[in-house]
């Protein structure tokens, strides 16, 4: 059974999280930006720096899906040291993932290969295969943005195969792009069009990861304590 939300900043923190998340979902940037960082605020005053690495991660991809890249940015890279100093190395790799998706929306595709790289090493070394697909997703459109349509196939595909094992429905959005961009074995495919800074992409992957990064950050509350530091296995 889950753990009583907590009364007081904590509790209101989550609520806060969970709403922005919700209202980042069906497209209300501006009032997911604003619970966000409401859920932010809360959780420096308390101290709780999981949930603040969590939560910034959150923020950075709701200002992606609005064009706000130097925001976005600013705030995984918050994120990432938050992580890396807490030692939390899924949360790291899921960062990771978020700037590296962030490069790829700004065009500067060799420092998104790296990000993914990156968490693809650790996802590896710690065994969590929904986010090692995700790393080879955003390794294979990185590939695809630059017109390297063989290596874009490649990574998809593999992508594809741990989807598909373990049931994600992010599958469906590496088949759409493998079907989209016509790469099947052999063939060639001219170079994507590379996603707008302006705004929102239907098939970004930052659109379709925001739930489920607030989920798992507000729910580790169950396991860490409200300084930051491990509470239970």
């Amino acid at each position: 059974m889950p753990a009583l939300l907590p009364l007081g900043g904590l509790g209101e923190a989550y609520a806060l999280g969970n709403l922005g998340s919700l209202q980042g979902d069906t497209g209300d940037y501006r009032a997911a930006v604003a619970s966000l960082t409401r859920a932010l605020d809360l959780l420096r005053k308390l101290g709780h720096r999981p949930l603040q690495a969590s939560t910034l991660n959150d923020l950075g991809m709701v200002q992606q899906l609005t064009g706000d890249c130097t925001a976005a940015a600013a705030s995984h890279q918050q994120a990432l040291q938050l992580n890396r100093d807490l030692g939390l190395r899924l949360a790291e790799a899921e960062t990771l993932i978020s700037l590296g998706e962030l490069a790829t929306r700004t065009s500067v595709t060799r420092q998104a290969r790296e990000r993914h790289t990156q968490a693809l090493a650790i996802a590896r070394q710690i065994g969590v295969p929904l986010t090692e697909a995700r790393a080879l997703e955003g390794i294979g459109r990185s590939h695809l943005q630059d017109g390297n349509p063989a290596e874009a196939a490649a990574d998809l595909r593999h992508a594809l195969t741990i989807y598909q094992r373990i049931g994600s429905p992010e599958a469906q959005r590496v088949q759409e792009t493998l079907r989209d961009h016509r790469l099947t074995a052999g063939t060639t495919s001219p170079p994507a069009s590379p996603p707008s800074s302006k705004g929102p992409s239907a098939t970004h992957p930052a659109a379709s990861n925001l739930t489920t990064s607030a989920a798992a950050g507000f729910d580790r509350q169950e396991t860490i304590g409200p300084a930051g530091e491990p509470s239970g296995p």
